[in-house]
């Protein structure tokens, strides 16, 4: 492997060809949408609402808008308003030096009805992929990033034994129509998270809560991925086809046999088990990294073992801040023998005073990964705009980009100038 590290200058660089993004997604950004989450999310602004007004909330926080005390703060509406905005999005890209970007296509809007398509839709979605073509950055396609088009839910979503058929079906429509511009496809994000809150907690849509109902939307969303995997590849066999995962680094807090026992099944379960029953069906990885837990067994509350953390640096949620962490999963990520793009990773910080730091950290770490072999092959920033995030709505600021949700206008912050040094530069200065 070429030397990454000059000893001369004290800089790290990264391998040639290296691509540098950020990334965003569909229902976060775009606005007007309709599917099972923004039904999802005026039944329930209410409830969040009344729950934030029992929270302690900074002043930074509450004086923006829209902030957790304010029932719009809960419900997407027009997010970014990416979907009319999308060309100038991409010019801040371009000037943040990024050489690729990742955005999902929003499945309910090209299939609003089952088994019809929205032209319309679909050739918006070819004037985004050629805008980005046009702008020499590199599209990776998102497939599905966890909203779903209402008649899928209504027929009771990955729930539903035909599921994976209906997705498949989907991804052949995408792929057909707008295959010649894009050559990374990413089919699912974060299938176990969308499982773990939506049928294991019963926090999300479609709010059914168990083990069986998590084993079987896990399960479909295999299958889902493996038959979409496999439509991609007939109609475009040099298609680079992936996943974005969360993986979550897992430490004992002491190694003693209980720590390490609920260690290795917490790694096993969250970690690998998904990739177990997709693994023949991708050629390359996309890591999400976010989390770490610190393992410590606690026989009366065991859900407590699972995280015992310092919280030295947290973020604006309450995220601990552990870079050292996406070393050790992209080392664990090497006994798969694929290439690895990190696909998410990034920090809610309103204020804009850990960002520029946490992708210097995080970024030394994955060096040193590569370095050691991991084949790392790029890095996208979560995300390029602030967005809606989730079930938190609006409040969390997680961009490089500053959105002013009253205006819409578009402000690009110091951290993203910082970063947009290391993607001009493909290296980092010691």
């Amino acid at each position: 492997m070429k030397l990454l590290y000059n000893k001369s200058s004290d800089r790290l660089l990264f391998p040639a060809g290296f691509l540098w993004g950020t990334a965003i997604s569909s229902h976060q950004t775009e606005g007007g949408n309709f599917n099972d989450w923004t039904e999802w999310e005026i039944k329930n602004a209410k409830i969040k609402n009344q729950n934030a007004k029992l929270k302690s909330w900074p002043a930074y926080v509450l004086n923006d808008y829209p902030n957790p005390l304010q029932e719009e703060n809960y419900i997407s509406s027009r997010a970014c308003d990416h979907y009319n905005r999308y060309e100038e999005d991409f010019d801040i890209a371009k000037k943040l030096n990024n050489n690729a970007l990742r955005f999902s296509i929003e499945w309910s809007r090209v299939e609003p009805r089952e088994g019809e398509w929205d032209q319309k839709e679909v050739e918006h979605y070819r004037n985004v992929l050629r805008a980005l073509r046009a702008r020499d950055i590199e599209p990776f396609v998102t497939l599905w990033h966890w909203t779903n088009p209402v008649w899928f839910a209504e027929k009771g979503a990955w729930l539903n034994k035909e599921a994976p058929f209906y997705f498949a079906r989907y991804a052949e429509k995408i792929v057909k129509e707008l295959g010649n511009l894009a050559n990374f496809w990413i089919i699912l994000n974060e299938p176990a998270v969308l499982v773990s809150s939506s049928y294991w907690r019963g926090l999300w849509p479609s709010q059914k809560n168990g083990f069986l109902a998590s084993y079987r939307a896990l399960n479909n969303l295999a299958k889902a991925h493996n038959l979409a995997y496999e439509k991609i590849i007939f109609l475009k066999p040099q298609s680079r086809i992936g996943i974005a995962y969360n993986f979550i680094r897992f430490e004992a807090y002491k190694e003693n046999f209980f720590n390490r026992i609920i260690k290795y099944l917490a790694d096993y379960l969250n970690n690998h088990y998904f990739l177990g029953k997709i693994k023949r069906k991708m050629n390359f990885i996309g890591c999400n990294y976010y989390f770490y837990n610190r393992i410590k067994f606690n026989l009366f509350h065991p859900v407590k073992s699972l995280k015992d953390n310092e919280n030295k640096f947290v973020s604006d949620i309450g995220w601990e801040i552990f870079p050292k962490g996406i070393y050790h999963i992209l080392k664990n990520l090497k006994k798969y023998n694929l290439p690895v793009y990190i696909t998410e990773n990034g920090v809610a910080d309103a204020q804009d005073k850990y960002r520029a730091d946490f992708i210097k950290d995080h970024l030394l770490w994955m060096h040193k990964a590569i370095q050691e072999g991991v084949d790392v092959r790029g890095y996208f920033y979560w995300s390029l705009l602030d967005n809606f995030e989730w079930d938190k709505g609006f409040w969390p600021r997680f961009g490089l980009v500053e959105v002013d949700y009253k205006t819409m206008e578009r402000k690009v912050r110091q951290s993203a100038w910082e970063y947009a040094e290391i993607c001009r530069n493909n290296e980092i200065m010691l």
